[in-house]
């Protein structure tokens, strides 16, 4: 099934994690503080711009209270426009284990049909690998399994609700990383 199609399931859920947008290094500065760089700048827009062309406009953003995942969060936003909802920050994002972010995930009320969440690795790679089913792409499956680049927007696909969330549960059917065009 195509990714038209299958967005126009109405029983369906559908989560995409992403990873943060690139980092400066913050020397000097608290890791909760990192801002981001100026090609984390740049890549965020198109990480919101290619949700728009794939008509994955979330209804519902969960975003790690880190100022590098605002920031990304703000940048997404601003290409999603009017369609781009209020973000709930969440500390719990913020260092946490993929049992800590499924716990946030598993809270969502059941009405929401897309939601965006903005954290960081390990737990986003972590979290997109357990929830991948056997009916995922495969070549989506195997792309993430090599890793998840800043910026990277993991699509998963389920007609579970989200408090039952946990493993294998969901259809892996995109990966990808949007760049901004480097000069």
């Amino acid at each position: 099934m195509s990714t038209a199609e299958s967005a126009n399931r109405h029983d369906e859920r559908v989560l995409i994690l992403m990873r943060h947008s690139a980092a400066g290094a913050g020397w000097g500065v608290d890791d909760h503080e990192r801002p981001l760089s100026p090609s984390g700048e740049a890549d965020a827009p198109m990480a919101g711009r290619w949700l728009l062309e794939h008509d994955l406009a979330p209804e519902m953003i969960l975003c790690s209270s880190a100022l590098r995942t605002r920031q990304t969060c703000t940048w997404v936003s601003s290409e999603l426009g009017e369609l781009a909802p209020t973000a709930n920050l969440s500390e719990r994002l913020y260092e946490a284990s993929e049992n800590h972010v499924l716990a946030e995930i598993n809270s969502v009320p059941d009405g929401v049909r897309v939601l965006l969440v903005i954290f960081h690795q390990p737990a986003v790679q972590d979290v997109a690998m357990r929830l991948v089913g056997s009916d995922s792409d495969m070549d989506a499956v195997m792309d993430l399994s090599g890793g998840f680049p800043t910026s990277g927007l993991a699509v998963l696909r389920t007609v579970e609700p989200w408090s039952v969330l946990d493993g294998a549960d969901a259809r892996l059917t995109d990966f990808v990383v949007p760049r901004a065009e480097r000069v």
